[in-house]
């Protein structure tokens, strides 16, 4: 369970979203695992270094050259940035339950509810 979804634990069972089975895929050296998760974000952690980093598949990020931008969700009540968004916010129905990485490549595809994204990184190699 993503940190942030600790105070949400009673909305999600009432909601059935509970239930959601968010897959997970490992890039091509198996350094970096990426899940899904509410809201269209998914999630990206390195083995290598510890770090995660949040970042959200949608219409104006799926332009041609369009660069992500890394996400923060806040958990109810703590201290929020300006770009922060408040777990209350989050719309559970909107949820990324599949993923997939290309064995060599760096290129991600990201199905979110009727929406099939595909993002490529040619510059970093690794996370983002």
């Amino acid at each position: 369970v993503h940190d942030y979804l600790r105070s949400k634990l009673c909305s999600l069972y009432e909601n059935d979203c509970i239930f959601d089975k968010f897959e997970c895929a490992w890039n091509g050296s198996d350094s970096v695992i990426m899940t899904g998760a509410y809201n269209n974000f998914f999630r990206m952690f390195d083995r290598n270094t510890k770090r995660d980093v949040t970042l959200e598949a949608s219409r104006e990020s799926s332009k041609p050259r369009a660069v992500l931008k890394p996400r923060r969700v806040c958990a109810a009540g703590g201290k929020r940035r300006k770009d922060d968004i408040s777990v209350d916010s989050l719309d559970f129905t909107k949820k990324i339950l599949h993923t997939a990485w290309h064995p060599n490549e760096n290129i991600i595809a990201i199905a979110a509810t009727n929406n099939l994204y595909i993002f490529q990184d040619k510059l970093n190699s690794e996370m983002h």
